[in-house]
């Protein structure tokens, strides 16, 4: 009875769908602008390094200087690339960082592939490796891969034990090879390539097409995604290298922009004005290619959490 007095009343009725909807929209406002806050501040760091490489030096030295400089000076820009090589050092920087794109998508797209639809002896151990290999942190491999590329056999003047000479140091090789192909790569690729369905590639091999073709003519196109994302994070890695090349170069035609950039810091101060500039330039291609690739880019890392 006192259930059947609280229906008549309305008091268990479910909530009306006008509610719903309002409280949808009033999560989905407060969702808006919160990421409007957060973008925001991740903004924040980028516009003031702008406004600072288009300050005088007395502007950034002053205490009561606004945000917003007095007199824009865009003759930084110009200034700060005759301070230095930044051509050839731009030209460095994109050649390492295309280099290490081509060589990552393709060999860690042919492992994720092979991990994830070929089925051989000790494919799961490879697999849990490189998900081990993904537990390293950076900085401790500095040391294992310089030593290595120091001492590589019958390279730079070294004998066949790795002596009496430079190795790969202060060449193409050191700056390429170490880091080219990536666990996180093989990783992301498997994870694509796994959920594809098998009447792809059954049909293929009904159709006479051998594993090769059947990875790049039947399963990679539909992966495209993966391919765009590990494209951006490596050329992104790359570009933005600093430690690596500075320990395995020293000669100014193979230095990288973003060792370049260290002109600008002597031992009496620092020339903001220039750093901040050369640092945009340096930022521009990044977010150019992300803002090209930035659907296919959140679509790998949506649809890679889902699987």
């Amino acid at each position: 009875m006192a259930t059947a007095e609280l229906h008549k009343t309305g008091a268990l009725r479910p909530p009306r769908p006008a509610a719903k909807g309002r409280r949808r929209s009033a999560g989905r406002i407060a969702l808006f602008l919160t990421l409007c806050v957060v973008s925001l501040l991740m903004m924040v760091p980028f516009i003031w390094m702008v406004l600072t490489s288009l300050k005088t030096p007395v502007e950034i030295a002053s205490q009561d200087a606004g945000l917003l400089p007095e007199h824009w000076e865009f003759g930084n820009y110009a200034d700060a690339l005759k301070a230095a090589p930044f051509a050839t050092y731009a030209r460095n920087s994109f050649i390492i960082a295309f280099s290490h794109t081509l060589i990552n998508v393709l060999v860690a797209s042919m492992a994720g592939y092979a991990l994830a639809r070929i089925r051989f002896r000790g494919s799961d151990v490879i697999f849990y490796l490189f998900i081990a290999a993904l537990m390293i942190p950076t900085y401790t491999k500095v040391l294992p891969e310089f030593l290595i590329v120091r001492f590589m056999p019958l390279a730079g003047g070294n004998d066949l034990f790795g002596q009496g000479g430079s190795g790969w140091l202060d060449s193409w090789w050191a700056l390429i090879v170490p880091g080219a192909v990536t666990p996180f790569a093989v990783f992301l690729f498997r994870q694509f390539y796994l959920d594809l369905p098998v009447e792809l590639e059954e049909a293929a091999r009904l159709d006479g097409l051998g594993e090769f073709r059947i990875y790049s003519r039947i399963m990679s196109p539909q992966v495209k995604p993966a391919f765009i994302t590990v494209a951006l994070l490596t050329f992104e890695s790359s570009w933005n290298n600093f430690l690596w090349p500075l320990l395995v170069t020293h000669s100014d035609n193979l230095r990288v922009i973003q060792v370049g950039l260290s002109v600008f810091k002597t031992e009496n101060g620092t020339q903001w004005h220039f750093l901040m500039a050369g640092t945009t330039l340096a930022t521009l291609p990044m977010v150019v290619l992300f803002l090209i690739g930035q659907r296919y880019f959140v679509q790998g890392f949506a649809t890679a959490g889902l699987k």
